[in-house]
């Protein structure tokens, strides 16, 4: 059997202690102190790996985010038509969404939250720069609306969010056949 250093185990049990807890309670009521206690480490513990709880949250962020893309980016080639690009980057930003609830849902309250510092922001914007990228040659195609990519990300995949809050909170179960009709959707609302 292949097992992680202790050092390695501690520092993934920090990070799953923060996604945790700030789902649950917010970032101003996750203490350092409930984070140790979650992770079963002493709370002098997080210091080895973190300066503050500001670099514990940003560097938590950036991992997220960095694993977030991956997947959304699987099996993605540059070579695809806008549309066929579009929507292998759509439908895998949404199965992670709907599978890996408890990442997402830590990605959406570092959207809306001014904790995550400027610099981590950028970083995190790196990773989705083959889908700005995207949307930049489907514009010069003309296939694309000439508006902000902020506005298409907003239109097209942002409201994957409200679908995962909502099939998290029993409203709304999402099938196959809603995944394509919103999949629809999000092209209509950004193609010319």
């Amino acid at each position: 059997m292949n097992t992680l250093p202790k050092s390695k185990q501690k520092r993934d049990a920090l990070v799953k202690a923060t996604i945790r807890l700030v789902n649950n309670n917010g970032f101003h009521a996750t203490p350092m102190s409930k984070i140790a206690k979650m992770a079963e480490v002493s709370p002098g513990t997080i210091y080895l790996y973190f300066k503050n709880k500001q670099d514990l949250v940003n560097q938590v962020y950036i991992e997220v985010k960095a694993a977030f893309s991956e997947f959304a980016f699987k099996d993605y080639k540059e070579d695809l038509t806008v549309k066929e690009g579009f929507k292998n980057i759509w439908k895998n930003i949404a199965e992670f969404k709907l599978k890996e609830i408890e990442e997402a849902m830590f990605l959406s309250q570092c959207d809306n939250t001014p904790i995550i510092d400027e610099p981590s922001r950028q970083e995190g914007l790196k990773h989705l720069q083959p889908l700005l990228d995207l949307l930049e040659r489907g514009q010069k195609e003309g296939i694309i609306k000439p508006v902000s990519p902020y506005m298409l990300y907003a239109f097209s995949i942002y409201p994957i969010a409200f679908f995962m809050n909502m099939q998290e909170r029993a409203i709304f179960k999402l099938t196959r056949e809603n995944i394509e009709e919103a999949y629809e959707m999000a092209w209509n609302s950004i193609q010319v």
